[in-house]
């Protein structure tokens, strides 16, 4: 970098890691009460993924049959109902939407002048709110296919494992970013690759295999209070 040091950032996952729950699933429910569907609607879609997920069915291809269910969404519709669900269940809930622990660590990164990056398996509904929230810098998300505005169901690649991983390291490379001086927050061992990315791994919360991973590999560890559902 022409002799200047090279910047770091700070890179976290989102769901049950920033926010305290899976976004896509409590936008899913959300959006589909805001077009009339009875709750029962939410039960069955939910429970085919459920199932898929039992049978073995890898978190990529579970990932993709989530967005297969907004096949002929409009996708400006998904972002005004994505600003509503940020709205009217977070801003005025008084536990709010973030894990506690994890906000701060972020606060005090970003304090320090590192950029912030969302690096997430949801999409736009549910991130551009949280981002623009937290002051993100860049969100690296599932990008589902759009044509004539309207979804098709399809996604570009699913924003899990080691895509994470891929994502972190073209971010840092196109930014300039110091990746082994940059830190990463995540709460699941699929996150293991992006927190393999960057020199300061921090496993967040008690996800058994992941916590055994970062006892092995020295990283560090955030514990958090108890995740709502």
């Amino acid at each position: 970098m022409s002799g200047q040091a090279a910047s770091y950032a700070v890179f976290s996952d989102v769901d049950e890691t920033l926010v305290r729950v899976k976004s896509m699933f409590r936008f899913l429910a959300f959006y589909l009460r805001s077009r009339g569907e009875p709750p029962a609607t939410y039960d069955r879609l939910t429970g085919e993924l459920r199932d898929a997920a039992l049978r073995g069915a890898p978190r990529g291809e579970i990932n993709r049959r989530y967005y297969r269910l907004y096949r002929g969404e409009e996708a400006t519709r998904l972002a005004r109902a994505g600003r509503r669900w940020f709205t009217a269940e977070w801003q005025e809930r008084a536990d709010g939407l973030y894990v506690p622990e994890v906000e701060e660590a972020l606060n005090t990164h970003q304090k320090a002048g590192q950029p912030l990056v969302l690096v997430s398996g949801s999409f736009f509904a549910c991130l551009d709110p949280i981002a623009e929230d937290v002051r993100a810098d860049q969100v690296l998300g599932t990008r589902p296919v759009v044509r004539r505005g309207e979804l098709t169901g399809e996604v570009l690649v699913p924003m899990i494992g080691a895509t994470k991983g891929r994502a972190v390291r073209v971010a840092g490379a196109l930014r300039g970013f110091d990746l082994a001086r940059s830190s990463a927050y995540g709460d699941h061992i699929s996150d293991v690759p992006m927190l393999e990315a960057v020199g300061h791994p921090v496993a967040v919360g008690d996800d058994g295999e992941l916590t055994a991973h970062a006892l092995r590999s020295g990283w560090s560890r955030l514990l958090t209070g108890a995740p709502r559902r």
